[in-house]
């Protein structure tokens, strides 16, 4: 009896999924905050874990040779397309770049040597429309603004906000301001808010300010994905952080395999709410606790 359980024992060690470890090396597309923010906070998160980050470099220093690495962690675009452009064979953990870069990128790389996962920065369509209810209830009419970037995100961004109630008016729109403008002064009056979402060709430094100021002219507030577009005027945004980012990258990692290839959403989120902004178009809006606790309500009810 002894000799059989310890031969079931055997097997259940054999069949479970070993948690797998080795050596990263991390790839930083810059040397600006937010990517010392994730460093520290990725550095942070794996102490005492079986991963150690041996190197650490600007993604153009990137030098291989001589690493003993098991897998790469590339922070922002540039570092991911540099890392690919290496011809490495090793397993990528992509982060900190939009899902539409990540596309871009890996159709230009063709088809890479090794594994590529992508955290991105992409709010998941199902928690935008979750937030947009909970911040402004009973504004039911949604403007949004797509570029040949970013077309592709209208169904599944449709389909999630027809879910909770919510409709949504999309214009296709051009990189330069002046068309830009004209298609924003004949979305506006149709909608409640706008929502903006990561696109390089629409949401450029150059067109930011002429789309707030247009849309305040409207009286339309403006929902946007980062705390520094809510700093220049945007009434709120919903979007991860350099260190939640991190953080979901050590969960990977301490997890029994990397997942497969592909971009995931974040499963880590802030809020930000512009005060002086809601208070200036007469707007009542729930504080950033409260619609954190309501977003994080709704995913649990999932």
């Amino acid at each position: 009896m002894r000799r059989i359980a310890l031969s079931a024992v055997l097997l259940l060690l054999a069949i479970a999924p070993a948690a797998w470890a080795g050596n990263i090396v991390l790839a930083l597309s810059d040397s600006g905050a937010p990517y010392g923010e994730f460093s520290a906070t990725l550095n942070d998160a794996l102490r005492g874990s079986k991963w150690s980050i041996v190197r650490s470099a600007r993604a153009e220093n990137l030098d291989l040779s001589g690493t003993r690495a098991d897998l790469i962690v590339a922070v922002g675009s540039d570092a991911l397309r540099r890392v690919l452009a290496s011809g490495t064979s090793l397993p990528v953990i992509a982060t900190l770049l939009p899902v539409q870069s990540y596309d871009r990128i890996m159709a230009d790389a063709g088809r890479p040597r090794g594994r590529v996962t992508a955290i991105t920065l992409d709010q998941p369509p199902a928690r935008q429309a979750a937030f947009l209810r909970l911040l402004l209830p009973g504004q039911k009419r949604v403007g949004l603004l797509l570029s040949e970037e970013t077309e592709d995100m209208a169904m599944p961004l449709r389909q999630s906000f027809s879910a909770v109630g919510l409709s949504l008016d999309i214009e296709r729109s051009e990189a330069d301001t002046g068309s830009l403008l004209t298609v924003l002064n004949g979305l506006l009056p149709r909608v409640n808010v706008l929502l903006a979402i990561p696109d390089s060709t629409i949401y450029k430094r150059d067109n930011i300010k002429a789309i707030l100021v247009t849309a305040y002219r409207h009286q339309r507030p403006v929902i946007a994905y980062s705390p520094a577009f809510v700093k220049a005027g945007a009434l709120a945004a919903l979007y991860s952080t350099p260190a939640q980012i991190a953080t979901q990258t050590a969960e990977l990692l301490n997890g029994p395999a990397l997942p497969p290839a592909g971009p995931i959403a974040p499963s880590l989120f802030a809020v930000s709410i512009n005060q002086n902004v809601a208070q200036a178009l007469g707007l009542a809006t729930p504080d950033e606790v409260t619609i954190r606790q309501g977003l994080s309500a709704e995913r649990e009810s999932r």
